[in-house]
């Protein structure tokens, strides 16, 4: 193919369409570069939405993956507020919303996820919100200035975050979750029980093993939150936050292989050989892991696709790394690495009462994640351990004093940075 004359589409709008574009012209593709998303701001950081941008910390444009003039610089066209509505393979085809057709020689889809609704009554009155998008956001805090009493559906990682920054503003904060612990499927018991404390220590009501059964209104607007065993809660803003659903119908009606998310192999390739898919939207195997799976976290959006940018460029680059996330709540810092099992051993240190510590999992003797609050040294440690495969054992933990990093090599990489050592090496 000559890159000089090609076309490379790029479909979304997260940290995946924005680092794919970037790796791309990385990866010396000089051809043409478009970038079309249904949103109508340019590719942004999400995570920063139920945090510093719900706090009104940080100002829209600070939200934006690349800024403005990197796009017009990279020579890369811009098609904000369009949805693409098919993709026909055998032609390299996809069709927009408006009925123009776009001819493609390789395709990116990074098509995300959206969140799931909540099937009750009520959903629809004024002062209900969900949080996905910079729009929601701006709707939410417009709604917050009169706001007294907030109910948040839904006690993960998004939840909790927005409920710390609200509480901070004032308001009269109640989390609502079905399960009984907060962020149960993420976290290890030790640390959601930390989190209901800390939360509870700020004012903010936590209610765990609870089911919404409507949300009530006066005149259109909401009133309060009713719950199955009888309970209510007054509200004037409700916001849902019970999880996502990758974004995969595009790629399904073009028949692509998909299976809770859009399938791609190590490389980010998709069952058609000039499609790539990256981010919260694909399910792709983990070596490290042994299996296949879906991830939902910037880590992810972000190295994924450069591995699809190499892959689009006819380069190789294995995407082969152990998965990371994080959470900020109030003034706490929860890092996580690694996929513990349900049937997984515990093993805690630090001081859960002094909030720094960590807790580590592990089955059949073997290191598989860590959950580390305002423990960065031994996040960091679990993460070497696990990406250089490096054993440790659990009484190793027993030992407080003992600096986890005299367990490692002098030279223990990260997984990125042994790709970036490879590329360099090659030449890529």
């Amino acid at each position: 193919m000559n890159h000089d004359k090609a076309h490379f589409i790029v479909v979304g709008g997260g940290h995946a369409a924005g680092q794919l574009l970037e790796s791309l012209r990385k990866e010396g593709f000089t051809g043409k570069l478009s970038l079309i998303s249904e949103e109508h701001l340019l590719p942004y950081q999400r995570p920063h939405l139920s945090k510093l941008y719900l706090s009104g910390e940080l100002a829209k444009e600070k939200l934006l993956y690349r800024p403005t003039d990197f796009y017009s610089e990279n020579k890369i066209d811009v098609l904000l507020g369009e949805r693409v509505d098919a993709i026909e393979p055998k032609d390299k085809i996809i069709i927009l919303a408006n009925g123009a057709q776009l001819h493609y020689d390789k395709l990116a889809l990074t098509t995300g996820a959206r969140i799931r609704k909540l099937s009750i009554p009520g959903t629809e009155s004024k002062g209900v919100f969900y949080l996905r998008t910079a729009d929601d956001v701006d709707h939410i805090r417009d709604a917050l200035a009169q706001a007294k009493n907030v109910v948040l559906i839904g006690g993960g990682f998004l939840g909790l975050e927005a409920a710390s920054v609200m509480t901070e503003q004032g308001k009269s904060v109640t989390v609502l979750e079905m399960q009984e612990r907060v962020m149960a499927t993420a976290v290890a018991p030790a640390v959601s029980d930390f989190y209901e404390e800390l939360h509870r220590n700020n004012r903010v009501d936590i209610r765990t093993n609870v089911q919404v059964q409507s949300i009530e209104e006066d005149k259109g607007y909401v009133k309060e939150v009713v719950c199955k065993d009888g309970t209510s809660y007054p509200a004037d803003l409700v916001i849902i936050s019970i999880g996502i659903t990758p974004n995969i119908e595009l790629a399904k009606n073009a028949k692509l292989s998909c299976d809770n998310g859009i399938c791609v192999d190590e490389y980010a390739l998709t069952s058609d050989p000039n499609i790539v898919s990256a981010g919260d939207c694909t399910i792709h195997p983990n070596r490290f892991l042994d299996r296949t799976l879906r991830l939902e976290s910037v880590h992810n959006a972000v190295e994924q696709a450069k591995t699809a940018a190499a892959s689009m460029c006819g380069h190789q680059s294995i995407y082969e790394q152990v998965p990371w996330f994080w959470s900020d709540q109030y003034d706490h810092r929860l890092q996580m690495v690694g996929i513990p099992g349900n049937d997984d051993n515990l093993h805690v240190r630090g001081d859960i009462k002094l909030g720094k510590f960590s807790v580590w999992f592990f089955s059949d003797g073997q290191l598989t994640a860590c959950h580390a609050v305002n423990s960065p040294k031994d996040y960091m440690a679990c993460r070497k351990l696990m990406e250089n495969r490096i054993a440790i054992l659990p009484e190793q933990l027993a030992d407080a004093r003992l600096d986890l990093h005299t367990l490692l090599p002098r030279k223990a990489p990260l997984a990125f940075q042994k790709r970036k050592s490879l590329l360099q090496a090659t030449g890529s």
